[in-house]
């Protein structure tokens, strides 16, 4: 006598069932997964600084200029604005 489809189906989840309820739970689930977490956490890179794009019209001459310093500066462009920028704050800073 040969089997239904749906009775094979019922035999095969009573198998898989079966073998999930024997077989154990691997360590990156159970209790080792708090070991696991601790070697996660010390390889962890340093974070780099978030850098957000700024846009502002500028006089043409003044950019010409800019550029112009930036082909000797380390860090290009943004380098150097970058530390106008910081100057000029920590001036204002003084001044207040």
């Amino acid at each position: 006598m040969s089997m239904k489809k749906t009775d094979l189906a019922k035999n095969l989840a009573k198998k898989i069932d079966g073998k999930m309820k024997s077989s154990v739970a691997p360590q990156r689930f159970a209790q080792g997964s708090a070991k696991l977490k601790e070697k996660i956490e010390p390889k962890s890179k340093p974070t780099a600084p978030k850098l957000v794009p700024v846009s502002c019209r500028l006089p043409a001459e003044l950019v010409n200029r800019l550029r112009d310093r930036a082909v000797g500066h380390e860090g290009g462009i943004s380098a150097l604005v970058t530390q106008a920028v910081e100057q000029w704050l920590g001036s204002t800073d003084a001044n207040e």
